[in-house]
């Protein structure tokens, strides 16, 4: 008797885990629009432009999932969120999607019940200084004062790397990368710590950025990617294969450019099946099989997104790194598609 009750309540469990798991994808359909977590602004990543339009490389996260399951990557709604605020909105539902550069951790992962769908950034926490300070090494920062978001990986790593080479500091704790910015060049604090990524971001929007030096340390890991509820199964899937959609497109060549000629069908199975004129992949996804097109068409393949937002050739300066494709010696791999 108590097996069956037993049983009985773990078959109810999982109907329920079932109905959240579809409530995400059906309140993005129904509504017509993603709600997606954003940063309060960092250029390159996520920040509007003159005409209020949000740009950068985590706001095309947010816009191929949109392409992928509303066939518009228009229809998103970008929410601001600060290291403070964001896992409140995801938690709560007032987000569907969270792509704010926000590292990938135990707790996180674990006891805030979030998923993380995948890695679109490897990263790791650095130091900005002012070049008339005359510091080379952030071992050099014995008793200085330090601008650092609150709620943040940054705030423990920070503390953690003082302690471990017995120097001291006196943080000034802000709430954005905005904030951070107009205390650093006000000299409310001597550095500013936070991904390195994020520091080419804000000393890209100096008057002149050549007067401010990012520090050779880098102190920590920080991969960082876009996140959902636990529970959200289907949803967390979606998410995560778009994003995979994306960096194995990159990987076949296929591009923004060419992906409606490729999806009249290749000699490559995979690119067939990732494109959807050959198997299913698609239904598996409760999407269509034209999915993984539109996602691709939103902003390009992983490297196209990279180099228009981030790369080598805009004012961030970012060189691909750990993030090139595994074939170019980085870390960016995406399970197979079948």
């Amino acid at each position: 008797m108590k097996k069956s009750v037993f049983l009985g309540t773990l078959a109810f469990a999982g109907l329920a885990a079932g109905a959240a798991a579809a409530a995400t994808l059906d309140d993005v359909k129904a509504r017509g629009k993603l709600n997606c977590g954003v940063t309060t602004g960092l250029v390159g990543f996520a920040a509007p432009d003159a005409n209020g339009v949000w740009e950068g490389f985590d706001v095309a996260v947010c816009r191929a999932v949109a392409a992928a399951v509303l066939g518009d990557p228009t229809a998103v709604e970008f929410v601001p969120t600060t290291g403070q605020t964001r896992f409140t909105a995801l938690a709560s539902g007032e987000i569907d999607l969270l792509a704010r550069n926000t590292t990938w951790t135990f707790s996180r992962d674990v006891d805030l019940k979030f998923e993380f769908v995948g890695i679109n950034y490897y990263d790791g926490q650095g130091f900005i200084a002012p070049r008339e300070l005359g510091v080379t090494s952030a071992k050099e920062l014995d008793g200085a004062t330090v601008c650092i978001q609150t709620g943040t990986t940054t705030e423990l790593n920070l503390a953690d790397f003082f302690r471990s080479n017995n120097i001291s500091y006196e943080p000034v704790p802000i709430e954005t990368n905005a904030e951070a910015q107009q205390q650093y060049l006000a000299g409310a604090c001597d550095v500013y710590t936070t991904d390195a990524s994020g520091l080419a971001s804000t000393r890209a929007t100096f008057e002149n950025p050549a007067d401010h030096v990012i520090l050779p340390e880098i102190i920590s890991k920080e991969p960082l990617g876009p996140l959902v509820r636990h529970g959200d199964n289907e949803w967390g899937d979606i998410a995560r294969w778009t994003l995979n959609a994306l960096i194995a497109a990159e990987e076949y060549g296929v591009t923004s450019a060419n992906v409606d000629e490729l999806a009249k069908g290749t000699d490559n199975p995979e690119i067939n099946r990732l494109l959807g004129t050959e198997g299913n992949l698609g239904e598996m996804l409760g999407l269509d099989n034209q999915w993984a097109v539109r996602a691709i068409k939103a902003g390009g393949n992983y490297g196209e997104v990279f180099e228009k937002n981030i790369g080598e050739n805009t004012p961030i300066g970012l060189a691909r790194g750990l993030n090139a494709q595994w074939t170019d010696g980085g870390l960016l791999y995406a399970p197979p598609f079948r």
